[in-house]
Formats: C-alpha cells, sequence, structure tokens
C-alpha cells in the first residue's frame, strides 16, 4: 500500500490486509481497494461516536485511533444505517454500497473468525443492496471493424495494436498494460513442426499468470507496433506499450485512447468502454463458435 495509507491504518486493519495479500493473495490494486472501502467505515464511525469536531471534512478524518470496542459494539441495525448514510450523505450509487457492503462483511468474519478480536459478529445476517443486473453491452462486429478503421492518431500503429488485442483477445486493461516485451512466447506445434505460433504471457487478477495465443491479426499488428517501438525506445525499457516520453503506457492514457477513437467513429455516448471491448471480445467469440470452457481459459476466468 502506500505510505500515506499505511500511516493512518489501525493493526486491526493492517493485519485484515496482510491476511488478504498473503493468504488470500490479493492485488495491490485490490488491497488498496479494501484500504479504501473500510477507511470510509472507519471514519463513519468517528463521525458517529462524535470522536472529531463536527466541521472535519470527511476525507480528512483520520482512523488509526478507531478503538476495536467501536467495531464490537457494532449492530446489525447499525449496518443498515450506515448504509442509508452512504446512500443519502455519500451519494453512492447501488453497486458502489452493494461493494462497501461486501468489503465489510469479509473485514467483520477476518475479525471475528480469524483474528478473534471481537466475540461476534453482527454482519452475519447483512444482506447485499439488490443489483439490477443489466445486458453487458458490446459492440457488433461491424461496429468493431468500423473502430479499427478509424484509427488515425498521431500513434497510429501503437493505438491500432492495443484495439487490435482488446478485441481479439479480450485481455484486462491492466493486463494490457502489463505486457513485457519478453513476455512473448513463439511456441511450436509438435504435430506440425512447421507450424508456429505466438502467444504472450499476461498476470491477471489475483497475480494468477496466463498464457494467451495470438490469431493472425494480432501478431500482424503486434510486429508492426515492435518495429516502430523498437526505433524510438530506450533499450532498457520492458514495457510493451510505451508513451510518447518513452515510459509504460498508464492505464487512464489508454482509456482516453478508447474514448477518442469511439468517439472518431461515432460510438460515443453508448455506454462502451474498455472493459466493454472486453465483452465484445467474449461475445464475438461464442457467436463464432467457441466452447464456453475454452472461452473461460482465454478470459481469466475461474
Amino acid at each position: 500500500m502506500k505510505q500515506a495509507y499505511v500511516d493512518d491504518c489501525p493493526y486491526y486493519l493492517d493485519d485484515f490486509l496482510t491476511n488478504m495479500k498473503v493468504v488470500k493473495d490479493r492485488s495491490d490494486r485490490t488491497e488498496e481497494a479494501y484500504f479504501i472501502d473500510i477507511r470510509t467505515f472507519l471514519r463513519y464511525l468517528n463521525v458517529k461516536h462524535h470522536a472529531v469536531p463536527a466541521e472535519t471534512p470527511f476525507n480528512k478524518i483520520k482512523i488509526k485511533e478507531t478503538p476495536i470496542e467501536w467495531l464490537e459494539c457494532f449492530s446489525l441495525n447499525d449496518a443498515y444505517v450506515y448504509l442509508k448514510y452512504l446512500k443519502d450523505e455519500r451519494n453512492n450509487s447501488t453497486k458502489t454500497r452493494a461493494r462497501k457492503c461486501s468489503a465489510l462483511k469479509q473485514f467483520y468474519v477476518y475479525l471475528c473468525q480469524k483474528a478473534k478480536l471481537i466475540s461476534n459478529n453482527p454482519l452475519d445476517d447483512l444482506e447485499l443492496p439488490h443489483i439490477n443486473q443489466a445486458l453487458p453491452k458490446y459492440l457488433s462486429l461491424e461496429q468493431s471493424l468500423e473502430l479499427l478503421r478509424n484509427i488515425d492518431s498521431k500513434n497510429q500503429v501503437r493505438d491500432y495494436c492495443i484495439i487490435t488485442l482488446f478485441l481479439n483477445c479480450g485481455m484486462r486493461l491492466s493486463e494490457l498494460v502489463g505486457i513485457n516485451v519478453n513476455d512473448f512466447v513463439e511456441n511450436i506445434d509438435p504435430s506440425q513442426p512447421c507450424v508456429k505460433y505466438l502467444s504472450v504471457k499476461v498476470l491477471g487478477k489475483g497475480n494468477k499468470e496466463r498464457i494467451v495465443y495470438l490469431n493472425e491479426q494480432c501478431v500482424e499488428a503486434v510486429t508492426r507496433y515492435k518495429i516502430e517501438r523498437d526505433s524510438v525506445a530506450d533499450p532498457k525499457e520492458k514495457a510493451l506499450f510505451i508513451s510518447k516520453r518513452g515510459n509504460r503506457i498508464t492505464n487512464r492514457r489508454v482509456e482516453q485512447i478508447i474514448d477518442d477513437r469511439l468517439k472518431a467513429c461515432g460510438l460515443a455516448g453508448k455506454g462502451i468502454s474498455v472493459h466493454k471491448l472486453r465483452h465484445t471480445a467474449a461475445t464475438l467469440m461464442y457467436q463464432n463458435g467457441v466452447d464456453v470452457r475454452v472461452l473461460k481459459e482465454v478470459l481469466g476466468h475461474e
């Protein structure tokens, strides 16, 4: 976690996050998300118990000295009051409240069953806010091709490669950004030694590695981009996708690239995002006969 978080973290929360990291093998990003969600709860407790001046901004409330006794005496009814607070005072969406609720339930399971810092778990019967499941948005094949035809940015070869990988491989944003130039492997089919395949190793959720095999379109796009990249990149830079400054491209920059390209081909405002390109890849594979079990492996789902 960032040092700022470490400096304002009560011992029992620090122990919980260590358990999530070491025992459950959660990623740094997941650990940080749990901290932020539980920090909101502990800040709320400080407000509830009048431990800070009324004029203190919520995001300035320190949580390090929040006593464990406040968590011990927290009731199921208190939990529902907290969820109402998140909705009315924090304007949290149903999805956000459900996520914070889930994090809190896991936190209490740890405190009661693992660390035994509290004698009972008042949140055993806490119900998560109901989320209406909307059908996932995705691009049709025609829209996907239109997106690829409208890449005329200054970094056309790079951006075309990025979008090609998203649409064909169903990678997560973090997986694509994390690819290094040495993550590619040439594979030979034992039954057909003259046939070679290119694959790439990606790091998915929970720091789990998986191999993604590239089709002809991806191989061509990667090959073209690597030639351009290698002509300008510092030989010491490991990242495949680099910014104009020569370092690893950021998640946010990739999101901006996708947003700009969607706007260029008239697909803006339709709820399509980087993650929806992952939905698109999965849907197009399924529509073209890819077995669900194979699709599960391709996407890195458990």
